[in-house]
């Protein structure tokens, strides 16, 4: 629909309408609940995820009340999935605003997750999509197998490909997603689907790099973590590969390519010091612009026009953003 035509409802609106969907999900719960729900919708976020659902629906036609359920089911499910991820890595902050962590117990932040996961499936439920159904509990179960290889397979390795399965696992499945369910519930066929399913998920990884370059570059008071955090925790990242890649004789970098841990404080402060000063991050954010033009060449064979235009310059915006 174009914004000059009768009856136009920006995105805007409708993600508004979203938000909306997400609050009443806690109506006639337990009232805490509902104020953990308000305090992480007004956390922020770009909500693309569910903006990117909105667009490829209406580009391609679909029901425009099963498109605004299922964006608020993909976004609920990822504000579960951060939830669980603050706790897990002790994250006070995020996007400057504390998390709901440092404010309950870690029983209680637990439960709201879990709360909202049943919300999330729930509401991807009532698109009564069985593909769509389908495809939504695949994809937590693929978040969750990542999160749990993470914790246990991937610690201090250097490994290009791991990292990217890992990558795909914790971002770009619920990119990938979202994308995907849109073009179902549009009916399309299916080479139109999976050309979506992949627009989706190039877009997601080059999300994830960013989020990984921006864990180098970003400030401390803002991300709610040291900076290398990652590293700190022995989580591996395209800067850390790439830098590894160029310095093969550093001697911290030796210790990674043997699958050890850097535990020394100093030794691991001037390796991210030195991630930071090299090209490492320049090459990763090169990378990240790899796969959004992947994702852009996705939609070469959709109709013309606003919501097109707009999806392209959502994965624009993926490798221009700032936290």
């Amino acid at each position: 629909m174009n914004p000059s035509e009768p009856n136009y409802i920006s995105p805007q609106e409708d993600i508004r309408a979203v938000e909306a969907m997400i609050l009443a999900q806690a109506d006639g719960y337990q009232q805490d609940l509902k104020a953990a729900l308000d305090h992480l919708l007004a956390s922020g976020g770009k909500r693309i995820r569910p903006t990117i659902i909105i667009y490829i629906g209406r580009m391609l036609g679909a029901d425009p009340q099963h498109i605004l359920t299922m964006a608020a089911a993909i976004e609920l499910l990822h504000t579960a999935t951060l939830v669980h991820d603050d706790l897990i890595d002790g994250s006070l902050l995020r996007r400057g605003i504390p998390t709901l962590n440092a404010q309950w117990t870690p029983g209680a932040t637990v439960l709201t997750g879990d709360f909202l996961f049943s919300k999330a499936a729930k509401l991807a439920a009532n698109t009564r999509s069985i593909p769509v159904i389908q495809l939504f509990t695949d994809t937590l179960a693929t978040i969750v197998n990542g999160e749990i290889t993470q914790m246990f397979n991937n610690r201090c390795r250097i490994n290009r490909d791991e990292y990217y399965v890992r990558i795909y696992a914790k971002t770009a499945s619920l990119f990938e997603t979202s994308a995907a369910s849109a073009a179902l519930l549009s009916g399309v066929d299916q080479a139109t689907t999976e050309k979506m399913s992949k627009f989706g998920n190039y877009l997601g990884m080059a999300f994830q790099i960013i989020d990984d370059i921006l864990d180098f570059t970003g400030q401390q008071d803002t991300i709610g973590k040291p900076v290398g955090n990652d590293l700190r925790q022995g989580l591996v990242t395209l800067p850390t590969i790439l830098f590894a890649e160029s310095n093969p004789d550093d001697t911290a970098v030796n210790q990674l390519m043997q699958g050890d841990c850097v535990k020394n404080s100093k030794q691991l402060n001037e390796l991210i010091l030195a991630i930071q000063k090299s090209n490492a991050p320049r090459l990763a954010l090169a990378e990240a612009k790899r796969f959004v033009e992947l994702g852009i060449e996705q939609l070469a064979d959709t109709p013309d026009g606003f919501e097109r235009t707009q999806l392209v310059q959502i994965a624009r915006f993926i490798v221009d953003r700032k936290l």
